[in-house]
């Protein structure tokens, strides 16, 4: 049997007892930990933001005055809550608060504006509404009050620093009761993500207690993580990748300190990685590329000597970028293929360096269930290309409030359907070729978009691709590669790139028809190519066809 937990889709009974029975699932809810982990490590240093520096105590009880607040507030058991903050102090205060109040975040990210918050927040049916004052030149109070006209649930709007009319800072909210506060059945929803999609409007994830603390337990034991490491949230933490692969509740969940990035330039990183004596962090490709361009062999003028492991995910890293980390930042590298949805792949600590360069790791949990399947949806040999489809301990069972969308992205059977193309090695490591949708039909034959973009990147003179597909006549779709030419170099022409191809052992139809070169490539708000951005900054500028 199947049910719905507040309009999210729900593991069916016998999957719950199975991953309780072995030791998947606990009875805590995450406000629960951080009452544990402050238990256990009191006084260590918890987290840092600029100047901010909070013990594992002091974070305890500053979420637990968070929490009162907001009840007194008027906020109840099971209201939506959205979050938009930035990487400061007040993100881990208000998301172990809120999760303290029996609240459900939704995290939002710092890049989000008007027309996703007014989405997420009337998706969401949520009560109110938490962000900065003014963010990155960006005045977050006005955005509020807009969304709160249009979105009549919305009846509350805090603010971290100045507040203006129709807004209340965080710091003058009421002080609460000493009542006890509400204890969420660690099965029920704890936090709602945003999907990380580049088309249509952002789905929301219904991620429980039960199955999130596993996520971010698991993977931190995956990444050695332990009281003695500092993590470095380099990404927006409302992201999953930064907030619990391992990222900062699994980081806390060992006794680690994290520390938070203002901004996630390398300028910004690479001296904190220094200033703090950081061990791990975690990046996507663009940002991997430019430490790596800046520190080179010498590792700069930045100390990086206390570096040991670089995750990268949120989009596929080519082989030569990944070859680049330990020689030139001096540190492990680690491959993370994964999903807010759920599952998680890793390249585990004692790889091969081949098998990590190539290959996007495999599946964090023993009882993930794992297939690659044709367009029938008949398992393909190992090896061959096929989509991914997925089931386990923490990947989810339905959107949130989505039944219709849940009805083609699910199987009768509970396996998510995730629309990567991706092949299975002999070492059950999944290589990433790309996405189903995102493939280049060039007269007949597939181009995947993914594979290359690997190859493109290969090139010395190049820092940055993207390939689309564009209306042709005669083809029905060509293949368009766009490209950033690395610092200082020359972009290659369309004959020089063919040629390089062609040695590099690519069929002819792969070769790009067009060549767009660019000074940048658009980003969606958690880092990965927007290729329907760049379809259309290509079409405003002439470029393609529309």
């Amino acid at each position: 049997m199947t049910v719905l937990i507040d309009g999210a889709l729900a593991w069916p009974a016998g999957a719950v007892e199975r991953y309780r029975r072995e030791g998947y699932w606990g009875e805590d809810t995450l406000g629960d930990l951080l009452g544990e982990w402050a238990g256990r490590y009191g006084d260590a240093v918890a987290v840092v933001a600029g100047p901010s520096r909070r013990t594992y105590a002091e974070l305890d009880r500053a979420a637990d005055a968070r929490a009162r607040s907001l009840r007194a507030l008027g906020i109840a058991e099971g209201d939506r809550v959205v979050v938009h903050l930035p990487n400061t102090a007040e993100f881990p205060v208000t998301l172990f608060g809120l999760l303290r109040a029996g609240a459900v975040p939704v995290l939002t990210l710092p890049a989000h504006r008007q027309a996703e918050i007014e989405h997420l927040a009337a998706l969401s049916g949520a009560v109110a509404y938490v962000g900065p004052d003014v963010a990155e030149g960006f005045d977050h109070r006005e955005l509020a009050l807009q969304v709160a006209t249009a979105v009549p649930t919305l009846r509350h709007l805090l603010v971290d620093g100045d507040p203006v009319a129709g807004t209340t800072a965080l710091a003058d909210l009421p002080a609460g009761t000493a009542d006890p506060l509400p204890r969420p059945d660690p099965g029920q929803v704890a936090v709602l993500l945003v999907s990380g999609g580049t088309t249509g409007k952002p789905k929301l994830i219904p991620r429980t207690h039960r199955d999130y603390a596993y996520n971010a337990r698991a993977s931190a034991e995956v990444c050695a993580l332990t009281a003695d490491d500092v993590y470095l949230a380099c990404l927006p933490l409302a992201h999953n990748f930064p907030l619990a692969c391992p990222g900062l509740l699994g980081a806390l969940g060992v006794g680690a300190t994290v520390v938070l990035a203002p901004a996630p330039s390398p300028e910004v990183t690479l001296g904190l990685v220094a200033a703090e004596g950081v061990t791990v962090t975690a990046m996507v490709p663009p940002l991997l590329r430019l430490w790596a361009d800046l520190a080179g062999d010498g590792r700069g003028s930045w100390d990086l000597s206390t570096l040991r492991l670089v995750q990268v995910g949120g989009a596929k890293c080519d082989a030569t970028l990944a070859r680049r980390v330990r020689p030139e930042l001096g540190a492990t590298v680690q491959q993370v293929f994964g999903m807010a949805e759920g599952l998680l792949n890793y390249t585990r600590l004692d790889d091969p360096d081949d098998l990590v360069a190539v290959s996007q790791g495999r599946p964090l949990s023993p009882a993930d269930e794992v297939r690659v399947v044709d367009r029938e949806g008949a398992d393909v040999a190992e090896g061959t290309a096929g989509e991914l489809w997925t089931r386990g301990p923490y990947t989810l069972r339905g959107y949130y409030r989505a039944r219709e969308h849940d009805a083609t992205s699910f199987t009768p059977d509970g396996y998510y359907r995730t629309g990567d193309l991706v092949r299975r090695l002999p070492t059950g490591h999944l290589v990433v070729e790309g996405r189903i949708k995102d493939v280049v039909n060039r007269g007949g034959e597939n181009v995947a978009a993914t594979e290359l973009e690997e190859h493109l990147l290969a090139h010395p003179d190049i820092a940055g691709a993207a390939v689309v597909g564009i209306p042709d006549d005669d083809l029905g779709e060509a293949v368009c590669a766009v490209i950033v030419p690395a610092p200082g170099a020359t972009p290659p022409k369309r004959r020089h790139l063919r040629a390089f191809l062609t040695e590099r052992g690519l069929a002819r139809f792969m070769s790009p028809d067009r060549v767009v070169v660019r000074d940048d490539l658009p980003l969606t708000a958690v880092g990965k190519i927007d290729k329907r951005a760049l379809g259309v900054l290509l079409a405003a500028e002439g470029k393609v066809p529309r």
